[in-house]
C-alpha cells in the first residue's frame, strides 16, 4: 500500500487471535498520511474495536502527537491516574508505571470516571525483547460469557473504586488531580460524584460507585465496561498483596474494588473475570513504528508483563459522558 490516501476499504488482516492488522508501506510523512486517512481507519475501528497500523516508522514523541492529533481531533489530559506517567507533551503520555514483570491485566481507561476516553491512541517507539504486547478483548463478548446472574448483580449495584493516595505507591494527589490544593481536590471531587475523607496525616481517601455495564454510545450495544478485576486487590501478586496490606492496612490499600453496595469481592469472582477476559483476548507483539487505535469503551486493553526495553506511547481523545455510567435506582428495575 502506498502513502496516498486510502481510496478503497483497506485489505485489514482479521484472525481470532489477533486485533485487526492494517500493513502499509512506510510514508515519507507519516502526519500528512494520518490526516488523509483518518476516516478510512476510525470506520475499520468502529467495525472491529481496534485496529493496528503496521508500517508507519513512528519514531518522536512530537512526531507520534502530531499523528495522534489527527487521528483524533484533540487529545484529553488525563485526570484520576491511577499509576504516574511521563507527559511528552499536551495529551501525550508515557505507558503507566508499573513494574514490568507485573501483568495490567484488562482494563477499559479510565472507566471509573464520569467523562471517559472513547478512543485510546497508542504508538511503539521501542519494542520490548520479550512480551509487553498490548492485548485487547471485545467488551460485548466478555459480558455475554459471564454468568447471569454476577453481571445482574453488578448490572443493578454498580462497582465501588476506592482509593487512599500517597506518596509511595500508584498516582500522587498531584499527579492524579493536576493540583495538590486541597480545595480544588474537593471542587473536583463534587463535581464529578465522588465521596472524600482527609485522614488525619493529610492523605485522601476517596470512593467512586460507577456502573459495570453501560450501553455503547454509536452501537447501543451492552458492554463489560470497568476495571473492576484490574483494581482489585486479587489481581495483585500474592506477594505485592501482602506487603501492601501489611504496610497500609485491609481499608487503606491504594486501591481496591468492590460490589456496588460495599462488599467485597471474592478472590474466585476476580479471577473467573481475568480467566474469561483470557479466552477473549487477541494480542499482537509490538513492533517498532507501530500504531495502534481502539474504541475504550468496545474494548478493553491490557499490557502484558515483558523483558527488556519498552517505550510506548498513549493518548486518549473523544471525551464522552456516558449516560448511565452511575448506577441509579432505575438500573435496579432494568
Amino acid at each position: 500500500m502506498s502513502s496516498s490516501p486510502l481510496t478503497a476499504p483497506p485489505d485489514v488482516e482479521l484472525r481470532p487471535d489477533r486485533p485487526a492488522i492494517l500493513r502499509t508501506e512506510r510514508p515519507g510523512d507519516p502526519v500528512s498520511w494520518a490526516a488523509a486517512n483518518r476516516e478510512a481507519l476510525r470506520a475499520q475501528v468502529t467495525e472491529h474495536g481496534a485496529l493496528l497500523v503496521r508500517g508507519l516508522g513512528l519514531r518522536e514523541p512530537d512526531q507520534v502527537g502530531a499523528v495522534f492529533a489527527e487521528l483524533s481531533g484533540g487529545l484529553m489530559t488525563e485526570r484520576e491516574a491511577f499509576a504516574p506517567r511521563q507527559t511528552y507533551g499536551p495529551g501525550l503520555y508515557s505507558s503507566s508505571t508499573w513494574p514490568a514483570n507485573q501483568p495490567m491485566c484488562m482494563h477499559h481507561e479510565l472507566s471509573y470516571t464520569l467523562e471517559v476516553p472513547g478512543l485510546m491512541l497508542f504508538a511503539c517507539t521501542t519494542p520490548p525483547g520479550e512480551g509487553g504486547a498490548t492485548a485487547v478483548a471485545d467488551a460485548e463478548e466478555v459480558l455475554q460469557a459471564l454468568p447471569a446472574a454476577l453481571v445482574e448483580r453488578f448490572e443493578r449495584e454498580g462497582w465501588l473504586l476506592t482509593r487512599s493516595y500517597n506518596d509511595e505507591i500508584g498516582a500522587s494527589l498531584a499527579e492524579s488531580f493536576g493540583t495538590d490544593d486541597h480545595a480544588a481536590v474537593e471542587r473536583y471531587c463534587r463535581a464529578n460524584a465522588i465521596d472524600f475523607t482527609w485522614q488525619p496525616d493529610g492523605s485522601l481517601h476517596t470512593r467512586q460507585r460507577r456502573s459495570a455495564v453501560v450501553r455503547h454510545p454509536l452501537s447501543g450495544r451492552r458492554c463489560w465496561f470497568n476495571q473492576i478485576a484490574f483494581l482489585n486487590e486479587w489481581t495483585l501478586a500474592p506477594e505485592v498483596r501482602e506487603y501492601l496490606v501489611d504496610v497500609y492496612g485491609e481499608d487503606g490499600l491504594p486501591f481496591n474494588t468492590r460490589f456496588g453496595d460495599g462488599t467485597p469481592i471474592e478472590e474466585d469472582v476476580v479471577q473467573l473475570l481475568n480467566a474469561t477476559y483470557e479466552k477473549h483476548t487477541r494480542r499482537e507483539p509490538w513492533q517498532a513504528g507501530d500504531l495502534m487505535l481502539v474504541d475504550n469503551i468496545r474494548t478493553a486493553h491490557s499490557r502484558e508483563a515483558y523483558a527488556g526495553e519498552r517505550e510506548v506511547l498513549v493518548g486518549m481523545a473523544e471525551p464522552r459522558r456516558l449516560p448511565d455510567g452511575c448506577p441509579t435506582p432505575e438500573a435496579s428495575e432494568r
